[in-house]
């Protein structure tokens, strides 16, 4: 087996539906990295700032891949992504690159007309339709985990046990949490229960990094299999109750992972590393046989 990219992905419900017309900015005040900006309490709040914006500013922090570039998007504002072409080709595989240089381009082109201006409305527009129907085609929770199951051949798979050794927010394995959650309801089982991604979580997450905004209380609380007992979970898999076992993070912890390699063949795993930075060396598993996923290579 080999290192696959993977890139983080946004609910479908965080995707506006139209247009916003009513710009009132060139550029979004909330700039990265510059905490006075990040004034926001409410997600709505949030994302109503980018809605008003022409463009708003993203670049690479601590990795690539960012949350933030999804919310942009979504949300109807032009990403200005300055040094976008430095990024590696197996990082970010499926976000729009091609589209994000052409924003850079009329950002520099508008960046100081007047909001009212028509030929600026029109090609903010118009860019701007572009990536939300991308968005909606390949970037969505659904897309990143039906991706999973493509490039590792399991799409008839049944049952799945997503791991985690750590409960607390992390974006790719919640995001792709999400996804296979989408398309698999109680038949994908989340050990332990990753509660923030369910619609009745009630805990304060104004800790959480990003507040919680874009991946808390998406999912229908039902959908969580409440039928299987925690401590079912190591008889299960010694019976191989399931079809594919996923580790959501193998930096963050991995629960019965010797049992695991004792029942389960190699292709049948997969491990996700959502890190900005990870000294960790691939081959100790994929020379096993193990499907390994990597967002910042």
């Amino acid at each position: 087996m080999s290192v696959f990219p993977i890139t983080f992905s946004i609910p479908k419900e965080k995707i506006i539906n139209h247009y916003p017309e009513n710009k009132t900015k060139i550029l979004s005040s909330l700039i990265p990295g510059k905490m006075e900006t990040y004034i926001y309490q409410k997600e709505n709040d949030y994302y109503q700032e980018y809605q008003s914006s022409f463009f708003a500013m993203t670049f690479k922090k601590g990795g690539w891949d960012c949350m933030r570039h999804y919310e942009i998007i979504a949300n109807g504002a032009i990403p200005f992504f300055p040094n976008i072409e430095q990024c590696p080709p197996r990082t970010m595989v499926a976000f729009p690159k091609h589209l994000v240089l052409q924003g850079n381009q009329l950002y520099d082109k508008f960046k100081n007309a007047s909001v009212d201006d028509p030929e600026l409305k029109e090609s903010t527009k118009a860019l701007s339709l572009e990536f939300l129907n991308y968005t909606r085609e390949n970037l969505t929770c659904e897309k990143v985990a039906q991706y999973i199951l493509d490039v590792t051949q399991h799409t008839e798979v049944k049952n799945i046990l997503f791991l985690s050794g750590s409960t607390n927010p992390d974006y790719l394995r919640c995001l792709t949490l999400i996804g296979f959650k989408k398309i698999f309801g109680t038949q994908c089982h989340d050990f332990p229960k990753i509660d923030h991604i369910y619609k009745n979580f009630e805990n304060d997450m104004s800790n959480f990094h990003g507040r919680g905004f874009t991946l808390s209380k998406i999912i229908e609380p039902d959908l969580y299999n409440s039928s299987i007992e925690n401590d079912q979970i190591e008889e299960m898999i010694q019976q191989k109750a399931f079809d594919l076992i996923i580790y959501g993070s193998y930096h963050r912890g991995m629960p019965f992972w010797k049992l695991v390699c004792q029942m389960y063949d190699p292709k049948d795993v997969v491990l996700l590393c959502g890190e900005d930075l990870h000294p960790c060396n691939h081959k100790i598993f994929t020379t096993h046989g193990y499907n390994v996923f990597v967002r910042e290579q």
